[in-house]
């Protein structure tokens, strides 16, 4: 016949289980990274101004960067600016370049949801 083992004096209780504590960091890890992720997608562009701009008629932007991803910023029109352009329309719901015509560019864009087109015109430079 075999004897059990003592019991543990109340001061040297058997150490909690590892498993629980890297199933919760585990979980931890993950919804932070979701958090991340999510700040990253909704807020970074507006705090660094890398938004899209949604301007209105009569306004003026400039238009930089690549023809895949451009920067539009909203300018004074009178700033003479390179790559100056008023906006003369806004096409909302569509992504449909062809709406404003053969006499004036059209640039896409996309902010949050809305989706439109700004039909431009160029102002000379100065």
């Amino acid at each position: 016949m075999t004897t059990p083992p003592a019991p543990f004096p109340s001061e040297q209780q058997p150490a909690p289980a590892k498993k629980d504590s890297a199933i919760l960091k585990k979980i931890g890890g993950v919804v932070v990274a979701i958090a991340i992720a999510i700040g990253v997608k909704l807020g970074l562009p507006h705090l660094t101004g890398d938004a899209p701009v949604h301007a209105e008629a009569g306004e003026c932007v400039t238009v930089t960067g690549p023809d895949n991803d451009p920067k539009v910023d909203t300018v004074d029109c009178s700033s003479g600016k390179a790559d100056l352009f008023k906006v003369v329309k806004v096409i909302d719901d569509t992504f449909d370049v062809n709406k404003c015509g053969e006499e004036l560019s059209a640039l896409a864009q996309q902010l949050d949801s809305d989706k439109f087109v700004l039909c431009l015109e160029e102002v000379a430079a100065k």
